[in-house]
């Protein structure tokens, strides 16, 4: 028993000892870490206000021009914000911020467990005065290394400044959303007043915005900001800074936003859509608070050519629907111009008045393509099939069946038959027979497929009446597919800025045009000419009837009972989308009740923009793949037709070694 005790006396001694060694290791080590972080750490300048004083975030056009400026501040005392708010945002962000040294142990401590083991992950513990902190840092990038240095200056602030000094540059530099930089600027954006005269109610809403100023911003979504501003009153309830009849009362009132301020937005779709991506890739804090510089691709000239000629098409629209401008119901609109060679998105027109409505219709309405979906099938039938532009096929009556589902029985919008046709004719006149039969011996996924392949991102079901545009889309998407053709079945995905840069100058990051092959160039070629002549005598001749002359290809697109219009066409520069319809899907019908069609409704918009657009631009053909022949055939059998006969033929574009009546081209 003796030995036995005096082995467990040598192992504890043992144990401790080791543990010692590893504790005092331990110390040793963080004390290292600590020196050596410290000499690398950012000056904490003596007045604490100067450490939000980061230039704005500005955005250039493709111009050189500072089109949006971004985090403009209005600095307030401690003593000129309303109690209400100040309690409101301590009790939301940091609750023991009055308690704490510049760390909340329990968030730092799940913090450190998150980074140290969940690979990918880095979290922090966001207290007020280590938010502060980040001000002195101008890296992005999320690290543990960083963490640490933040955390020590965080302890350095503490030290060396009050609470209330802390608190007051804190929410002096708070990004509220709407364009809104600090409380000062908060107040009088959202409410028209001072910071020191904001109520419980108003306070409380403001408190809550920060955390998703996008996402919560009351001027686009209230009821989501009032759903926050519930769980701020209740955190001030369960801090004890107001009381629980104060809380009801405050939650029972819905605040009176300032309507006037007009200047709170971007005033543009595209800018709009720019803030998203960036904020989706950098975070608000960085976007607005870190003084990036961001070079967009917006063309000014370009923006300005599409907003009118949009609104002139649309109040064209009125007057031929007998729409008077008092009518809450109008037609609305979307245009959308990306430069295929790059992906560059020129312009982008959400609407017909952004102040009346900032749905934007480019990037977010999701409508029936119509029959502007058809060359995706032409594609589809060619690659797959082996059919080309000559191709002899037959406008009957086609009954498709659907398993578990009535048979199909497709119909032509002038409800009669043509006869034998060349598949040129058939794209040319938008047959809807001829590409219901395309889709049955292709199948609806080779269509789905090919509009994938070229940008196509929203769901599309695989049924065969995809054939005739049965998928919802979005402009941009429609552009972006169609500027695949254009670019010789070369895909760039669409983007909205070059580069962005931080408040030193350096390059965060750069736009590389990466070509992407997506389509065989030959083929893509075959439908460009197919859809030329779509426009030179198809359902697109109102490009041309309005006197737009150039080299341009394009198609048409009406949804079923006319609630949707579109026309998506391009030259080999430009590629522009138009659509239009009611945001409530009512049918496009004029005075008379005759339906308004993707070339009516559509086309003379996107004449009138492109007309303008290129006015200055030398005039270009499409290049033609060294692989391609044309050939005039007989558009009643498909068969070739002889130099000397005198008949009107119709000129195809076929591949070297495709068969034309059991003629190979060669």
């Amino acid at each position: 028993m003796k030995g036995i005790s005096s082995g467990i006396w040598k192992a504890a001694r043992l144990v401790f000892f080791t543990g010692l060694m590893l504790v005092c290791t331990g110390i040793f080590g963080v004390t290292l870490l600590i020196l050596y972080t410290a000499s690398d750490l950012p000056r904490l300048p003596e007045d604490l206000s100067r450490i939000i004083e980061t230039p704005q975030s500005l955005v250039y056009n493709a111009s050189g021009q500072v089109v949006l400026r971004l985090g403009e501040r209005e600095s307030v005392p401690l003593n000129r914000v309303s109690p209400d708010f100040i309690n409101a945002i301590v009790a939301t962000e940091d609750h023991r911020f009055f308690q704490h040294h510049g760390i909340n142990k329990l968030r730092t401590a799940k913090a450190l467990y998150v980074t140290l083991f969940e690979p990918g992950r880095v979290e922090g513990a966001s207290t007020i005065t280590q938010q502060l902190a980040k001000n002195l840092f101008f890296s992005f990038e999320q690290s543990f290394s960083r963490k640490f240095r933040e955390l020590l200056v965080s302890f350095q602030i503490e030290v060396t400044h009050s609470k209330a000094e802390i608190l007051e540059v804190y929410i002096n530099q708070i990004h509220f959303g709407a364009g809104a930089q600090g409380i000062e600027k908060a107040a009088d954006t959202f409410f028209g007043k001072s910071a020191r005269d904001l109520t419980l109610s108003e306070a409380a809403l403001l408190a809550g915005l920060p955390k998703s100023p996008t996402a919560y911003n009351p001027f686009r979504h209230m009821d989501r900001a009032l759903k926050r501003r519930q769980l701020v009153l209740q955190r001030m309830k369960d801090t004890g800074y107001i009381s629980e009849d104060q809380a009801a009362l405050a939650a029972s009132d819905i605040p009176e936003l300032n309507r006037e301020k007009k200047d709170a937005r971007s005033g543009s779709y595209f800018l709009d859509a720019l803030v998203k991506s960036l904020i989706d890739v950098y975070g608000e804090n960085v976007v607005y608070n870190g003084g990036i510089r961001v070079y967009a691709t917006l063309d000014p000239r370009l923006q300005d050519l599409a907003k009118l000629s949009l609104r002139q098409g649309l109040d064209r629209l009125d007057q031929e629907m007998g729409i008077s401008g008092e009518k809450p119901s109008r037609p609305q609109g979307a245009l959308v111009a990306i430069e295929p060679a790059t992906g560059a998105v020129r312009a982008m027109v959400g609407g017909r008045d952004y102040f009346d409505s900032e749905f934007n219709r480019a990037t977010h309405a999701r409508r029936q393509a119509g029959s502007g979906f058809k060359p995706f099938v032409y594609y589809a039938a060619f690659e797959k099939d082996g059919l080309h532009p000559g191709t002899l096929m037959t406008d009957q009556s086609v009954t498709i069946p659907v398993t578990g589902a009535p048979d199909w029985q497709p119909r032509n919008f002038e409800r009669r038959f043509q006869g034998n046709m060349v598949l040129k004719t058939a794209l040319t006149r938008s047959v809807n027979t001829v590409a219901a039969q395309l889709v049955q011996r292709t199948g609806p996924d080779a269509v789905i497929d090919t509009a994938r392949r070229c940008g196509i991102n929203s769901p599309m079901q695989d049924v065969f009446s995809i054939a005739l545009g049965t998928a919802d889309v979005t402009p941009l998407e429609m552009t972006a597919a169609f500027s695949v053709f254009a670019n010789s079945g070369i895909r760039h995905d669409p983007f909205l800025f070059w580069r962005v840069e931080d408040a030193f100058g350096r390059v965060l990051f750069e736009h590389i045009v990466q070509d992407q092959p997506v389509l065989d160039p030959a083929i893509a070629y075959q439908v460009v000419d197919m859809m030329k002549a779509v426009v030179d005598t198809g359902s697109g001749r109102r490009v041309r009837d309005h006197g737009f002359t150039r080299s341009c290809a394009g198609k048409t697109g009406t949804s079923n009972n006319f609630m949707d219009a579109w026309f998506t066409g391009f030259t080999p520069t430009l590629c522009t989308s138009v659509w239009v319809g009611f945001d409530k899907r009512d049918p496009l019908r004029d005075k008379n009740g005759a339906g308004i069609t993707g070339g009516r409704g559509a086309a003379p918009i996107w004449a009138r923009f492109m007309q303008q657009a290129l006015a200055d631009e030398p005039e270009r053909n499409f290049p033609v793949p060294r692989e391609i022949r044309f050939e005039k055939i007989d558009p009643d059998t498909g068969c070739p037709m002889d130099s000397r006969d005198s008949r009107p033929g119709i000129i195809v574009a076929v591949k070297r070694g495709q068969v034309l009546c059991g003629e190979t081209v060669r």
